[in-house]
């Protein structure tokens, strides 16, 4: 097996030892991407708004790869509050309006940075 890493500077760059994607085996999967702006700004609005950062970045990053939320099998959504996931959803489903695919929501303790939310995908690449 082989892994490419994925980088890319329209996503905000890692803030651990990890990186924005890794490819392997004909899939690309995403770290979990919160709502910062690709110069690392925070983006601290609604959680409609830190949704579509998100999702931002987790197509900023799946395009450096090859690949496009069309290609996404798999989502999970980290939510720092359940009671979040409607509007979480509502911003959501603008990402994914045809054939969506798979997805977990999930509510944590803590997302990091004071998030409301994070989003990590696994997508299938050529």
């Amino acid at each position: 097996m082989s892994k490419e890493i994925v980088s890319t500077d329209d996503a905000p760059a890692a803030v651990g030892a990890y990186s924005q994607a890794t490819v392997a085996n004909g899939f690309v999967y995403t770290a979990g991407q919160v709502p910062l702006e690709a110069d690392g700004t925070q983006v601290m609005g609604s959680v409609e708004e830190q949704t579509r950062q998100a999702l931002d970045n987790v197509e900023a990053v799946l395009a450096e790869a090859g690949a496009g939320l069309e290609d996404v099998v798999k989502v999970t959504v980290y939510l720092d509050s359940i009671d979040d996931f409607d509007e979480m959803n509502s911003a959501y489903g603008d990402y994914f309006e045809e054939e969506p695919p798979a997805r977990s929501a999930v509510a944590v303790e803590d997302v990091p940075l004071g998030a409301a939310v994070e989003i990590e995908a696994i997508a299938a690449v050529d």
